[in-house]
């Protein structure tokens, strides 16, 4: 196996001119173009015929988290403009119960012009149910690269209701325009369910209901799970190697019947997203856990970013364990507990070097170059990634979070 510590992130650059990159998505999210990728051919294709190329009798997996309004200003009485960037919830610290919260909650959040907001409260007003709202934000401590900050407002309304009248839909940043209305629409999946994301799963994207029809007449399972997309997908890998770069953590729910789903079909799955294969490649090392250590706690399932490279699918007799196995230990530990539906949390890397348990088959936009994302597609095509790309650019292919999108089968 190679170090995936090792790895330098020059290998993984690419010429990507700012033309190439979406600024906007197409009128039709379906009629988007499909670049496919079958067992080292490329080839071209219109999204709408993706229920073509897969087989009968698979399960195709979701995420269905949804993308919050994530980016709240707040002016100084100086004229300074604040900008709270909300990342992760802090208290309540469940994405369910945040949303529902009223009064007060806290949050860790990225702070734009801090040097600004010393000390002191920020307020602002806006209108909720034609009635006044007034919501203040309180710088707390440090956390990582983020500060704690705690919002109360008046009003008697939810935390959802609050940023959905004073947020700001956070689009990437190498799109370099302001959200508009439409992002609010076109930068949500049709399946979107779960408030939690700040950014979206963009793969999801190009489908359209008669392409989920499609997919469900032609004899394919769908499942959803929820991985909440965090900033840190935008983070560039600024070291030399690998090994120098931290992953995010991103939480992930995974209900008790889609785990069943995952058994029935012999823990195989075709991921729509990066988000939905860290998530289910996270599954396995869950599984692992739990076979070594039945009476783990739940908060102790954590997958952390080098865990699949340090020989955790052995057992202590030598054994490497099976996908299937490792997931109906996962069901059976939650059955022990009762448990409808899993929460944890991954810190997954996925590069060169990686052994993929569960994901058979992907459908995922075209990366960033130097992105850990592109490391991730580059492991499930065995280093075949330029191939894929050069045909891409060669083709006028659209790029990143607003662009076409390929079927990848190894």
């Amino acid at each position: 196996m190679i170090d995936p510590k090792h790895i330098h992130i020059s290998d993984y650059q690419y010429p990507l001119p700012d033309e190439r990159i979406a600024k906007f998505p197409i009128a039709q999210r379906d009629h988007s173009k499909l670049l496919v990728y079958r067992h080292g051919e490329v080839g071209e294709d219109v999204f709408y015929h993706l229920p073509d190329y897969l087989p009968k009798g698979s399960l195709m997996v979701f995420n269905n988290t949804k993308v919050i309004q994530a980016r709240m200003h707040f002016r100084k009485s100086t004229g300074a403009l604040i900008e709270v960037f909300l990342l992760e919830p802090a208290e309540p610290s469940d994405y369910e119960l945040m949303f529902q919260t009223s009064g007060h909650c806290a949050w860790y959040c990225l702070v734009g012009n801090l040097k600004k907001w010393k000390e002191g409260t920020l307020t602002r007003e806006c209108i909720i149910h034609n009635a006044q709202c007034i919501i203040s934000a309180t710088r707390g401590e440090i956390h990582g690269t983020s500060h704690r900050i705690d919002f109360e407002w008046t009003g008697g309304v939810s935390f959802a209701e609050v940023i959905d009248a004073m947020g700001e839909l956070p689009i990437p940043p190498y799109l370099n325009r302001e959200t508009q209305e439409s992002d609010k629409t076109t930068y949500q999946t049709v399946y979107s369910k779960i408030k939690g994301s700040v950014a979206a799963p963009t793969a999801g994207l190009h489908f359209t209901e008669q392409v989920l029809q499609a997919i469900d007449d032609a004899g394919i399972d769908r499942e959803e799970l929820t991985l909440h997309v965090g900033a840190g997908t935008f983070k560039p890998v600024k070291s030399e190697e690998i090994e120098g770069h931290e992953m995010h953590t991103e939480f992930i729910s995974v209900r008790r019947s889609t785990i069943q789903k995952l058994i029935d079909h012999d823990a195989s799955a075709i991921a729509v997203g990066t988000t939905s294969v860290r998530t289910l490649e996270s599954l396995y090392y869950m599984g692992l856990k739990v076979m070594q250590n039945p009476d783990l706690a739940d908060d102790q399932l954590h997958v952390a970013q080098w865990e699949p490279y340090e020989g955790r699918c052995k057992m202590e007799d030598g054994r490497c364990i099976k996908s299937l196995e490792a997931i109906k230990a996962l069901a059976a530990w939650m059955d022990a507990r009762q448990l409808e539906v899993l929460h944890s949390s991954t810190q997954i890397i996925i590069a060169p070097g990686y052994d993929y348990h569960i994901v058979k088959m992907l459908v995922t936009n075209f990366h960033q170059p130097q992105s850990t994302l592109l490391l991730l597609v580059s492991a499930f095509v065995k280093g075949d990634w330029r191939k894929i790309y050069d045909f891409a650019l060669a083709h006028d292919f659209r790029f990143l979070s607003y662009g076409d999108s390929s079927l990848l089968i190894p």
